[in-house]
């Protein structure tokens, strides 16, 4: 495979996991990075030796030299920086969430299938070790049909340490978490087609909602529940493990505390251990996501390099965005939203 030529919008906290990533990925070279930050630029090109250190996304996309971009800001700059990139057809990831509403999340869609470039969310729970383990046993039917299932992410850990600027938004939990384990629950039990949602605001000192309970109905009948949480102290913190239920018409599985799977199907019991690898660059208890980085990046250069859509595509990931949006607009009138209503 040949080597592909990469740039780097933001430089934050996440960003250097992707850093990390693409160094290990073998056949790609990060060659520009951006952020309007000098003393980040500084701390992220010295680290992983990027020359050409830009200000400016519109100079740094000007100069070229690159076949793909990685954008890796927060929601408010991505709609301007996925339509630049698609101004000049250059294939991009998009951190999630992808956008401040569903028109704009359409509208950058559009935009990149207009200049015929890939668009990637860079949706990577579902390319955790463990769920990926959970998916291979639904495949073997080995539990049989699921009709039921249950996605949840409860936690007391302290994010806003890492990342202040998640205290201040308005909507906290289903954007920033929420949407990895809705993308779950699309990943493992098919797309959704009715949303009924609760949230609190538990802790006084954030703007945004930091639990909620989503229902789901799905189109194959599976009735799953998504259930986060930053509130939950519990004897033992799980973060930034996700537990998953699911029963079947064969049997059960059950993933829990440690990455332990227990699996009761056609064939008796068996538990095992689908612990996520720990990387060089990686640190726990953080290891779980940061391999999932690097395997959602893995995905992308293979699907590059064939000039195949990736599986969590802008196109794809429409519809996990629009179970956030059903989410939102479900716990605010009290009732269940049908999300024909919003995708069109």
């Amino acid at each position: 495979m040949s080597t592909f030529k990469g740039a780097l919008i933001g430089c934050g906290f996440f960003a250097v996991n992707q850093m990390h990533g693409w160094r290990d990925a073998g056949n790609v070279e990060i060659v520009a990075i951006c952020d309007r930050d000098p003393e980040r630029l500084k701390i992220v090109g010295d680290q992983f030796g990027v020359a050409r250190r830009y200000q400016d996304a519109e100079t740094m996309f000007a100069d070229g030299g690159f076949d793909f971009v990685d954008i890796a800001t927060t929601v408010s700059s991505h709609r301007a920086l996925v339509e630049l990139a698609a101004r000049h057809k250059i294939p991009m990831i998009c951190q999630k969430p992808f956008a401040p509403t569903l028109d704009d999340a359409k509208a950058m869609v559009r935009a990149a299938q207009d200049a015929g470039v890939a668009l990637m969310i860079h949706e990577n729970f579902r390319w955790q070790t463990p769920i990926l383990a959970v998916k291979a046993v639904l495949e073997s039917g080995e539990i049989g049909e699921a009709f039921w299932g249950r996605v949840s992410f409860r936690s007391g850990f302290d994010v806003f340490s890492g990342q202040p600027y998640l205290a201040k938004g308005k909507r906290f939990i289903i954007e920033d978490l929420g949407i990895h384990s809705l993308d779950i629950a699309r990943y493992l039990f098919g797309d959704a087609n009715r949303m009924t949602a609760r949230t609190r605001r538990i802790n006084p000192a954030i703007a945004g909602e930091d639990v909620a309970t989503m229902l789901l109905d799905h189109d194959n009948g599976v009735t799953s529940i998504v259930d986060v949480s930053y509130a939950s102290k519990l004897p033992e913190e799980p973060f930034p493990e996700t537990f998953v239920e699911i029963d079947g018409t064969e049997g059960t599985l059950r993933l829990g505390k440690d990455y332990r799977l227990t699996v009761h199907g056609r064939s008796g019991t068996r538990i095992s251990t689908v612990a996520p690898n720990l990387l060089p660059w990686a640190s726990r208890p953080w290891n779980n996501i940061q391999e999932s980085v690097a395997l959602i990046q893995k995905h992308w250069i293979e699907r590059l390099a064939l000039g195949q859509a990736p599986d969590t595509s802008g196109d794809d990931n429409l519809k996990t965005f629009a179970l956030v949006e059903a989410a939102y607009l479900s716990a605010e009138k009290g009732m269940t939203i049908d999300l024909a209503d919003l995708l069109g």
